[in-house]
């Protein structure tokens, strides 16, 4: 399920701070716009996922019209001029994020014939992501 959520982009000295209003003013930051961007979906995502883990309530997004920078940067810094400053969405499906990113691996072992073993080995077959992909398609196929 696709989660969005309005992110407040502040442009630094040496990058850009992110800020998600809705989400106790979770921040982040990146070097440039797209590492800032990058960060903010991981953040995001991040954030989602150890919710849903722990139980906890998930804040309802606002409406990205609703969010005023000016109002968010002189809350987190009254002293600070706001310079170059802009609301963006930012969307990410938290589950399948937290799949590829944040869930452990683990070691299992197996037992094949020693042909097929060796014909694989001599073609340069990748065990583990081999396993890893039959074993997508089937729990896909059984949803």
């Amino acid at each position: 399920m696709l989660s969005v959520y309005p992110a407040c982009f502040f442009k630094e000295e040496n990058g850009y701070s992110v800020i998600f209003p809705d989400l106790n003013d979770l921040a982040t930051c990146g070097a440039t716009l797209d590492e800032a961007m990058r960060m903010a979906v991981d953040c995001l995502a991040g954030y989602i996922h150890w919710c849903r883990r722990d139980g906890d309530p998930i804040p309802e997004p606002s409406p990205m019209d609703k969010i005023d920078v000016n109002t968010i940067a002189r809350d987190l810094d009254p002293d600070s001029p706001v310079g170059e400053a802009f609301v963006n969405m930012v969307s990410v499906d938290a589950e399948a994020y937290a799949k590829e990113h944040f869930d452990k691996t683990v070691r299992k072992s197996l037992t094949i014939p020693a042909w097929l073993n060796d014909e694989a080995v001599r073609m340069g077959i990748n065990f583990s992501q081999t396993l890893k992909e039959a074993l997508l398609i089937k729990v896909q196929a059984q949803k």
